[in-house]
């Protein structure tokens, strides 16, 4: 197919993002001693310097709805987090929202809730840090933008999704001027951005260069946290902090708002609770102190108000309400399932997200009045993905018969998606490394008892590509489009990185789904109508 120009929501954005993004285009992070075909130490803040708090690390907002959002931003010493925000970018009539004091015990980062903002409007804010024992030494400021979603259905919705970063060996190259795939979602303009999940590798070290099958050099920027596997908790902080070392993922954070969700290897690879690990890599075994050490470094460098709680109200499932066209229920396939096994279980109530997860996903939907349900998953529902030789990893496990192991919690919830009537669910998932396009029919089904649906794939944005998954006939899914490199771990060199774009119609409601290559390539397109049960 050939390339398709944004959609006319484009229109609706004032012309300042492009001086607003160049803005946050700073230059390479002074606080993170890198190195490219090397590795150099030293990642942490340089408390000792003099002058003024800094703010290389750019800024970001997340989980931005109709009236609220959340702004984050790391300095390089202890600062007073201020941010305004204003209607325009002049700054005249800003708000002023004191932040909280940034220091050691959340590696100098920040976030700051903005509430009572004005519905579907553009919202300019500034961040500028300033020395807790004198105020008047402030940092230079930072800017950023984002939409707030509508009020009215009319205005319509576009966003984007990938995941699957840094992964495989594959991280920032300077050589083919990094993240490239950032930058082609910059320019869609979209409203927000869904991380589905492997937002870094933490199980993954990188090496300073890798030579491809051709003979081509890949040539790594390499820190000294990314020289190893992830243990400690300063070194899950440098898995997150070294994405921000990319230009094109700083600008495109100014810009564009988040909603972020994890996946395996923010702790290690094909992990569940409870388990301990035969690795000789790793001196901690116990995989459940890694993930405790991961889920507090992950929310201090993505802005996730569900990660601000303390206790057990810390958690990364939730619902964004982004106006009334979108609800977007955000799954934790990963912190409450049972071990990987072979999934032949016939009775099984824990599954992959935990029984009280299921209830609380039941329960949402069943409230829920938006046109469109969108349900972001870390993981496919019937693609084969395979834990060694004799586990699964994901939920079908290649059976085709009735539902087993996994398999009877997702037969429960599109059961009571039917029964209860719930119309627009599309599930949105990454992971699997390729681009592919499922549709999910009862009559080709071993379980016959859910409406038709559709599963939509995309990634990786920065990490290696690989062959087309096996299709469990447990739930009939049709595989309408794939495309997937013909061998396994092929470089961004050598395979475009891949991301979707969901667009909702204002006026007709209708939800366009096109799944697009790096370059802006559209490769495959849908059109969904409203108010049904199954499409």
């Amino acid at each position: 197919m050939t390339n398709s120009s944004p959609s006319p929501a484009t229109d609706r954005r004032t012309v300042l993002r492009g001086s607003l993004a160049a803005s946050a285009a700073l230059a390479l992070p002074t606080t993170a001693a890198v190195a490219v075909a090397g590795t150099v130490a030293g990642a942490a803040p340089a408390q000792a310097r003099s002058g003024r708090p800094s703010a290389d690390w750019g800024v970001q907002s997340g989980d931005v709805t109709s009236s609220s959002g959340l702004v984050w931003i790391r300095s390089d010493r202890p600062a007073r987090m201020l941010v305004e925000t204003s209607a325009t970018d002049s700054f005249r009539r800003a708000r002023t929202w004191h932040g909280p004091l940034l220091g050691p015990g959340t590696d100098f980062t920040g976030t700051t809730p903005l509430r009572g903002l004005p519905a579907g409007e553009q919202v300019h804010y500034r961040v500028t840090l300033a020395d807790p024992d004198d105020p008047r030494r402030t940092s230079e400021p930072v800017y950023g933008t984002f939409r707030t979603a509508p009020a009215r259905r009319r205005q319509g919705v576009r966003f984007l999704w990938s995941g699957d970063i840094a992964g495989q060996g594959w991280g920032i190259n300077p050589d083919i001027g990094g993240y490239r795939a950032y930058d082609d979602m910059r320019r869609l303009d979209p409203d927000f951005f869904l991380c589905s999940g492997d937002t870094v590798y933490a199980d993954g070290p990188l090496v300073p260069s890798v030579t491809l099958p051709d003979g081509r050099v890949w040539r790594n920027l390499v820190t000294e946290e990314k020289s190893k596997v992830a243990e400690t908790l300063d070194e899950y902080r440098g898995q997150f902090r070294y994405n921000l070392l990319d230009h094109n993922v700083r600008r495109f954070n100014a810009q564009v708002p988040t909603i972020v969700q994890w996946d395996d290897h923010e702790v290690r690879n094909n992990w569940y609770p409870g388990q301990i690990l035969d690795d000789v890599r790793y001196r901690e075994k116990d995989v459940d102190v890694l993930a405790e050490r991961s889920i507090r470094a992950f929310g201090e460098y993505f802005p996730v108000p569900t990660l601000r709680a303390r206790g057990e109200d810390r958690r990364m499932h939730r619902v964004v309400r982004y106006g009334p066209l979108l609800d977007v229920f955000v799954l934790d396939m990963r912190s409450f399932r049972n071990a990987n096994s072979p999934g032949r279980q016939a009775d099984d109530t824990t599954g992959i997200l935990g029984a009280e997860q299921l209830d609380w996903l039941k329960r949402e939907l069943s409230q829920s009045r938006a046109v469109w349900k969108v349900i972001a998953a870390d993981m496919p529902i019937g693609l084969v993905v395979p834990d060694g030789t004799a586990n699964i990893e994901a939920i079908a496990q290649g059976d085709p018969g009735a539902p087993l192991g996994r398999e009877l919690q997702i037969a429960d919830l599109l059961r009571h998606v039917k029964h209860r009537r719930i119309t627009g669910t599309v599930w949105l998932t990454a992971d699997v490394h390729y681009t592919s396009a499922q549709h999910y029919e009862p009559e080709g089904a071993a379980f016959k008892d859910f409406a038709p649906f559709w599963e939509f794939v995309s990634g990786p944005l920065a990490a290696g590509g690989f062959q087309a998954n096996a299709l469990d006939g447990t739930f009939g899914p049709n595989r309408v489009f794939v495309q997937a490199p013909d061998r396994a771990n092929v470089s961004p060199m050598e395979s475009p990185q891949y991301f979707g774009e969901v667009d909702i119609d204002g006026g007709s409601g209708e939800l366009t789904v096109r799944l697009r290559a790096e370059g802006n390539k559209v490769l495959f397109s849908k059109v969904l109508k409203p108010g049904r049960v199954g499409q």
